[in-house]
Order: C-alpha cells, then sequence, then structure tokens
C-alpha cells in the first residue's frame, strides 16, 4: 500500500519556488495628488482592466467604489489610475479593499498615511 508523504518532506521542499503573485507587474501612481479621478457619478471600467459583467460602477454607493478601485488597483496603469481614481475616496475605502498583499504593500510603503487607514 502507497503512503503519502507529506509536503515538506519531499524532494520539492528544497526547490525554490516563485509564484505568479509574487512577481505580477503591479503599477502605482506617481503620487495620491495626481489621482484626479471622480468622487461621483458612474465609473466606467475599462476592458484592458475589467473583464467581468456589467461595467458600470456607481461610486454612491460602496459596493460600486469597491468593485472599481480593487480593479483598477490590480490590473489599471498609472494613466488608469491617476484618471480614475480619486485621493480622497481612495483614501476613505482603503481599510475595506480586498487587494493582494503586494499591490497593499506597494502602495502603504508609497504612502504611508494610506497605512493609517487599514
Amino acid at each position: 500500500m502507497p503512503t503519502l508523504e507529506p509536503r515538506n518532506q519531499s524532494h520539492h521542499s528544497k526547490e525554490s519556488r516563485v509564484l505568479i503573485q509574487d512577481v505580477i507587474p503591479y503599477e502605482v501612481a506617481e503620487s495620491l495628488e495626481t489621482l484626479q479621478g471622480p468622487a461621483e457619478g458612474v465609473l466606467k471600467l475599462l476592458h484592458h482592466f475589467y473583464w467581468g459583467p456589467e461595467a458600470d460602477c456607481g461610486l454612491g454607493q460602496l459596493e460600486g467604489v469597491y468593485k472599481a478601485y480593487q480593479a483598477i488597483l490590480r490590473e489599471g496603469t498609472r494613466v488608469d489610475q491617476e484618471q480614475l481614481l480619486n485621493a480622497s475616496l481612495l483614501v476613505k475605502v482603503w481599510g475595506e479593499l480586498m487587494l493582494p498583499v503586494r499591490v497593499r504593500d506597494l502602495w502603504e510603503n508609497k504612502f504611508p498615511q494610506l497605512a493609517q487607514h487599514s
């Protein structure tokens, strides 16, 4: 009867692994002041960073802000971020956004004031 070997004792445990989450090239805005996006109304998410249904996000509801900001922070370019994110709104919702650890770390390291809102 075969036996199962614990994962940490296999021959793979000594190999260095690179995870996709560790190499995705996330972008970060130059400064919070460059984030000049709308703070109200409807934001239409662009196909190159959002592939889901319903690309329109109402910024008057937190769910719409979360959906838009999470997509833009994860997949948007610096230009997307500067055109679509609003600095005041970003600071307000920062602690509630579901983001990859690396995205959160990159932004909080560049903008320590965001870490205060986590």
